[in-house]
């Protein structure tokens, strides 16, 4: 097995967890180029992913992907130092396709390969020096949303790129910074981390005990006839409702739940989105059953006011009763307007650096794989050979197999 550059290694990211298959590359800490290639519009009529479906889309999509990153980027399989590949967590047929295909790749040449955590690699995207992909120019934040709104009015947002996005940028010299902590919010996952090292010291401060906020999304804009995924249509939908309208539950805020700072409840810094989208169903039934109307723009206004809500001021919490003062947003909701809004404004109420990576990076994505896959090669990290095997529940804590 060929050993990897320690300085700036050049490292190929796959990812496949979900829906996207995603092949990136970079130097160290420089992005040379992020490819993705999504199988969404063969989900839409079902109104979800559907896990077959999304395997063999990564079956069909991973060679033209691979062979279009390493033209982007200029570089040969030759050229790479480590490979490094989602091994969870995720769907459990989507994982295989990409861990089958990493290991296939490292038998083929020789490299070594390093099976990484999807969630730690969220945070590893931040290391990212903020250049973008060559061939693949952000395509901006939505209306009223993304950094240039956030700095126009006056938030703590770190790193903003010539396009007016935050880039990622973490730290200087490819260093985290300390205190940092992460906030997720994908269709698969809601967390709140602290990431003490990236390579090896991840810590779950809170998580949601039933649907991932994204999950919530997509199952109240079918209530509401927005087809999917929902995320995007509520987002836009609730900006010509109103919020105050309708006051649906922020989940597990009561007493019995959060406890004190010193006392902490059983789920201080958690979340549940199941009990809202059932009072969604409920509240549609209802105007239903009047005969009346259904105030859909008002509806999803509230619902989205709820759910950004209660993330952002329990992230906040945990911030605060952890000693974190540098969050970073991430995950596909962080494209959401609201949520960056809201997050921007309790940050810097707070006192806490708020860093928002691009659009492009903060959806699944390859380059998140080798630019956590590149801080294990420079931490001296043993690669995991080509013997484990892919975990859909790999926990937050193990960064690498």
């Amino acid at each position: 097995m060929n050993k990897p550059n320690i300085h700036q290694p050049l490292v190929l990211g796959i990812e496949s967890s979900c829906d996207e298959t995603g092949v990136g590359i970079v130097r160290g800490t420089t992005l040379l180029t992020n490819t993705v290639s999504s199988s969404m519009d063969e989900h839409v009529r079902f109104g979800g992913v559907i896990p077959e479906i999304a395997s063999r889309a990564h079956l069909d999509a991973f060679v033209p992907t691979l062979q279009e990153a390493l033209h982007e980027a200029g570089v040969t399989l030759e050229d790479i130092d480590a490979i490094a590949v989602t091994s969870g967590p995720g769907l459990a047929g989507a994982l295989m396709v990409g861990v089958c295909a990493a290991k296939a790749l490292a038998v083929a040449t020789g490299k070594p390969l390093y099976a990484i955590n999807h969630l730690v690699a969220h945070v590893g995207v931040g290391l990212l020096d903020g250049k973008p992909a060559a061939g693949n120019p952000d395509g901006g934040a939505p209306a009223g949303g993304g950094a240039a709104g956030l700095a126009g009015a006056g938030l703590a947002v770190a790193g903003l790129g010539a396009d007016g996005l935050a880039v990622a940028g973490l730290g200087a010299d490819g260093r985290l910074p300390e205190n940092l902590g992460a906030l997720l919010v994908s269709g698969g996952h809601t967390e709140i981390l602290r990431i003490r090292r990236i390579t090896d010291d991840v810590e779950m401060l809170g998580s949601t005990i039933d649907d991932a906020a994204g999950e919530a999304y997509d199952k109240v804009a079918r209530l509401l006839g927005l087809g999917y995924p929902g995320g995007p249509a509520i987002d836009k939908l609730a900006k010509q409702g109103n919020a105050k309208a309708i006051r649906f539950p922020r989940g597990l805020t009561q007493p019995k739940y959060m406890g004190t700072e010193e006392e902490p409840g059983p789920h201080r810094y958690d979340w549940s989105f199941s009990g809202l989208k059932t009072a969604v169903a409920r509240c549609v039934e209802q105007f239903e059953a009047r005969g009346e109307d259904v105030p859909v723009a008002d509806i999803a206004a509230a619902f989205q006011e709820a759910v950004v809500d209660v993330i952002t001021s329990k992230a906040i919490l945990a911030c605060r009763e952890n000693g974190i003062t540098e969050l970073l947003l991430g995950g596909g909701v962080a494209a959401n307007s609201r949520l960056r809004e809201l997050t921007g404004q309790r940050c810097n109420a707070a006192g806490i650096t708020l860093h928002v990576p691009p659009l492009s990076l903060c959806t699944d994505n390859g380059a998140m794989v080798a630019a956590l896959g590149a801080q294990l090669v420079m931490a001296g990290i043993d690669p995991s050979g080509v013997a484990f095997a892919p975990d859909s529940s790999l926990p937050v804590t193990t960064v690498s197999v």
